[in-house]
Protein backbone atom coordinates (compact mmCIF):
# COMPACT_ATOMS: atom_id res chain seq x y z
CA UNK A 1 0.00 0.00 0.00
CA UNK A 2 1.75 3.28 -1.33
CA UNK A 3 1.32 5.33 1.68
CA UNK A 4 0.03 8.74 -0.39
CA UNK A 5 -3.28 7.16 0.18
CA UNK A 6 -3.28 8.38 3.34
CA UNK A 7 -2.06 11.76 2.69
CA UNK A 8 -3.40 14.95 3.27
CA UNK A 9 -1.72 17.49 1.12
CA UNK A 10 0.31 20.36 2.30
CA UNK A 11 -2.32 22.82 0.83
CA UNK A 12 -4.81 21.26 2.86
CA UNK A 13 -2.70 22.24 6.20
CA UNK A 14 -2.05 24.48 8.76
CA UNK A 15 1.82 24.86 9.18
CA UNK A 16 3.83 27.73 10.49
CA UNK A 17 7.38 28.99 9.13
CA UNK A 18 10.32 28.79 11.44
CA UNK A 19 10.87 32.69 11.11
CA UNK A 20 7.26 33.39 11.85
CA UNK A 21 6.82 35.31 15.53
CA UNK A 22 5.11 34.39 18.18
CA UNK A 23 2.13 36.87 17.44
CA UNK A 24 1.73 35.52 13.92
CA UNK A 25 1.73 31.63 15.05
CA UNK A 26 -1.08 32.87 17.93
CA UNK A 27 -3.02 34.30 15.08
CA UNK A 28 -3.21 31.68 12.92
CA UNK A 29 -3.55 28.77 14.96
CA UNK A 30 -6.24 30.90 16.94
CA UNK A 31 -9.21 29.84 15.22
CA UNK A 32 -7.59 26.03 15.12
CA UNK A 33 -8.16 23.33 17.53
CA UNK A 34 -4.47 21.52 17.02
CA UNK A 35 -2.46 20.41 19.42
CA UNK A 36 0.67 20.37 16.84
CA UNK A 37 1.53 21.54 14.33
CA UNK A 38 4.04 21.40 11.17
CA UNK A 39 6.90 23.68 11.65
CA UNK A 40 8.45 24.27 7.79
CA UNK A 41 11.65 27.02 6.59
CA UNK A 42 11.17 29.03 3.73
CA UNK A 43 12.32 26.53 1.61
CA UNK A 44 9.24 23.97 2.59
CA UNK A 45 11.50 21.69 4.18
CA UNK A 46 10.16 20.03 7.49
CA UNK A 47 12.02 21.18 10.36
CA UNK A 48 10.05 19.82 13.36
CA UNK A 49 6.88 19.69 15.14
CA UNK A 50 5.23 23.36 17.05
CA UNK A 51 3.12 21.63 20.38
CA UNK A 52 1.45 23.95 22.71
CA UNK A 53 3.34 22.62 25.27
CA UNK A 54 6.43 23.87 23.66
CA UNK A 55 3.85 27.70 23.56
CA UNK A 56 3.45 27.58 26.85
CA UNK A 57 7.13 26.59 28.22
CA UNK A 58 8.14 29.36 25.87
CA UNK A 59 6.24 31.83 27.67
CA UNK A 60 7.66 30.76 30.64
CA UNK A 61 11.00 31.20 28.97
CA UNK A 62 10.07 34.68 27.79
CA UNK A 63 8.62 35.69 31.33
CA UNK A 64 7.04 38.93 31.24
CA UNK A 65 6.14 38.78 27.59
CA UNK A 66 3.17 40.71 26.25
CA UNK A 67 1.62 40.65 22.73
CA UNK A 68 3.87 43.35 21.14
CA UNK A 69 6.65 41.87 22.60
CA UNK A 70 5.30 38.71 20.88
CA UNK A 71 6.43 40.38 17.50
CA UNK A 72 9.67 40.20 17.90
CA UNK A 73 10.00 35.90 18.95
CA UNK A 74 10.74 33.85 15.88
CA UNK A 75 9.46 30.26 16.42
CA UNK A 76 12.59 28.84 16.29
CA UNK A 77 13.37 30.03 19.57
CA UNK A 78 11.02 27.73 21.15
CA UNK A 79 12.34 24.31 22.08
CA UNK A 80 10.53 21.08 20.95
CA UNK A 81 9.93 18.66 23.58
CA UNK A 82 9.62 16.18 20.81
CA UNK A 83 10.04 16.34 17.03
CA UNK A 84 7.77 13.84 15.33
CA UNK A 85 9.73 11.77 12.65
CA UNK A 86 9.19 12.16 9.36
CA UNK A 87 8.83 9.80 6.68
CA UNK A 88 9.45 9.90 2.89
CA UNK A 89 6.48 8.76 0.13
CA UNK A 90 8.33 4.97 -0.28
CA UNK A 91 8.01 4.44 3.36
CA UNK A 92 6.62 0.82 3.87
CA UNK A 93 3.23 0.41 5.76
CA UNK A 94 5.05 -1.01 8.85
CA UNK A 95 7.31 2.23 9.52
CA UNK A 96 4.18 4.18 8.71
CA UNK A 97 2.28 2.38 11.75
CA UNK A 98 5.38 2.46 13.86
CA UNK A 99 5.48 6.09 13.38
CA UNK A 100 1.95 6.71 14.14
CA UNK A 101 1.83 5.10 17.04
CA UNK A 102 3.50 8.07 19.08
CA UNK A 103 2.55 10.62 17.06
CA UNK A 104 -0.93 12.31 16.09
CA UNK A 105 0.62 12.47 12.42
CA UNK A 106 3.25 11.68 10.17
CA UNK A 107 4.95 14.25 8.68
CA UNK A 108 5.45 13.40 4.82
CA UNK A 109 8.67 14.67 2.63
CA UNK A 110 9.66 13.74 -0.91
CA UNK A 111 12.90 12.78 -1.66
CA UNK A 112 14.60 16.17 -1.70
CA UNK A 113 13.24 16.62 1.80
CA UNK A 114 10.25 18.78 1.02
CA UNK A 115 7.18 18.69 2.82
CA UNK A 116 4.12 17.58 0.81
CA UNK A 117 1.73 17.04 3.64
CA UNK A 118 1.00 14.46 6.88
CA UNK A 119 -0.66 11.31 7.37
CA UNK A 120 -3.25 11.46 10.37
CA UNK A 121 -2.69 8.57 13.25
CA UNK A 122 -6.94 8.50 11.97
CA UNK A 123 -6.13 7.70 8.28
CA UNK A 124 -4.01 4.86 9.38
CA UNK A 125 -6.40 3.66 12.26
CA UNK A 126 -9.86 3.68 9.92
CA UNK A 127 -7.63 1.40 7.36
CA UNK A 128 -6.61 -1.21 9.39
CA UNK A 129 -10.32 -0.99 10.81
CA UNK A 130 -11.78 -1.28 7.48
CA UNK A 131 -9.12 -4.25 6.05
CA UNK A 132 -10.17 -5.91 9.53
CA UNK A 133 -13.65 -6.19 9.31
CA UNK A 134 -13.27 -6.80 5.79
CA UNK A 135 -11.23 -10.10 6.25
CA UNK A 136 -13.37 -10.72 9.53
CA UNK A 137 -16.57 -10.98 6.79
CA UNK A 138 -14.48 -13.08 4.33
CA UNK A 139 -13.71 -15.40 6.74
CA UNK A 140 -17.98 -15.56 7.53
CA UNK A 141 -18.26 -15.81 4.14
CA UNK A 142 -16.03 -19.11 3.79
CA UNK A 143 -18.09 -22.39 4.26
CA UNK A 144 -16.61 -24.11 6.75
CA UNK A 145 -14.58 -27.23 5.63
CA UNK A 146 -16.26 -30.55 7.20
CA UNK A 147 -14.03 -33.13 8.29
CA UNK A 148 -14.31 -35.92 6.10
CA UNK A 149 -15.71 -39.07 8.14
CA UNK A 150 -14.45 -42.84 6.98
CA UNK A 151 -16.33 -45.47 7.97
CA UNK A 152 -15.00 -47.56 10.09
CA UNK A 153 -15.25 -50.93 8.49
CA UNK A 154 -17.29 -53.89 10.15
CA UNK A 155 -14.55 -56.42 9.35
CA UNK A 156 -11.44 -54.15 10.45
CA UNK A 157 -9.23 -56.67 12.84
Amino acid sequence: MNILFFLSPKQDLMYVYDDFTLRQTLEKWENNRYASIPVLNRKGEYVGTLTEGDILWGLKKFHGLDLEAAEDIPIRDFAHKRDYKAVTVTTSMDQLIEAAMNQNFVPVVDDRGMFIGIVRRQAIIRYCYDRSRAAAAEQRRKPEKQEKRVPVSAGVQ
